[in-house]
């Protein structure tokens, strides 16, 4: 059966579009570190492959990598799924209280100040494109602990997570690894993650690059829109190979050395000797038994 290998992606998103680059601001992990994988929590990693063979040569395990990306200082994940929706909600409801409080005053010296003071507690809702349909269509701009935003140049907002939407390089063109995108039922990924086979019959250092998407909130007039960007990274995979084993005695692969039992020893050769020297004789009594006992 297959191992599943899972690589975290974790983007710095605000610092990547600053810097218009993932260099420095992207941190990868995999779940076999203490299996040689080395540049955990870098843009450096190495993904250890541990292949095995059988004695005819041929492949005994191969690999199964899953990539998860995920943007560091923006909402977590694990939010529920309709927490951006229900913000908003809310956040509609309290503007209608109010503007129902401002009709109601008999003496308002002042209603623009009042309205503009309702428009932004509404916030701002991201106009809904083409290339931003699905979790970010019409949504509200709203911050790290969950509260609209009401002036988006300050830019202390949470960012969509990043999207990978490509997996290429050297370990894809000398088909070492056969990445795809699948769906998936997972909210967490939005129904689609990026997932490989890899060939662990060939032993060596293999890199790979992952083309990932980032939004940048831009104002074009009265309308703010989530402008994508994209930006790629590298990494490795460095695979080595060994001969299938047994796990329990670290030998090569066959019968497990199982110990005889009694049944067995009575017809094994010298049974005899191991019966009359751990056994009493009959006609004897072994002392310190009672009579009921022997």
């Amino acid at each position: 059966m297959a191992q599943q290998l899972a690589i975290i992606v974790l983007v710095d998103i605000g610092n990547a579009l600053e810097a218009n680059t993932l260099r420095d601001n992207v941190y990868l992990f995999d779940n076999m570190k203490l299996h040689g994988s080395e540049g955990q929590g870098t843009g450096d990693l190495v993904t250890a492959i541990h292949g095995a063979y059988w004695r005819d040569g041929s492949q005994a395990t191969e690999q199964v990598l899953n990539w998860l990306p995920y943007s560091l200082g923006s909402l977590p994940p694990t939010v529920p799924r309709g927490y951006e929706s229900e913000r908003s909600l809310q956040s509609d409801a309290r503007a209608l209280e109010e503007l129902d409080a401002l009709t109601a005053k008999p003496d308002a010296t002042d209603p623009a100040a009042d309205l503009n003071e309702i428009r932004k507690a509404v916030g701002t809702r991201v106009k809904t494109t083409r290339r931003t349909k699905g979790r970010l269509s019409g949504q509200k701009v709203i911050d790290l602990t969950g509260e609209i935003v009401t002036d988006t140049s300050a830019g202390t907002y949470s960012y969509p997570a990043p999207v990978i939407t490509d997996i290429y390089g050297q370990a894809v063109d000398e088909k070492i690894m056969y990445p795809a995108e699948y769906g998936s039922p997972d909210l967490v990924t939005d129904g689609w993650y990026w997932s490989a086979t890899v060939d662990s019959s060939r032993p060596g250092t293999y890199s790979y690059s992952m083309r990932i998407q980032l939004h940048r909130l831009v104002q074009r007039g009265s309308e703010a829109l989530w402008e994508p960007v994209n930006m790629t990274c590298e990494s490795a995979l460095r695979v080595t190979s060994e001969p299938k084993f047994n796990g329990f005695t670290g030998s090569g692969m066959g019968l497990l050395p199982i110990e005889p039992s009694l049944s067995s020893l009575s017809s094994a050769p010298g049974a005899e000797y191991f019966q009359q020297s751990g056994t009493q004789q009959s006609g004897t009594q072994q002392p310190g038994l009672a009579e009921e006992e022997r």
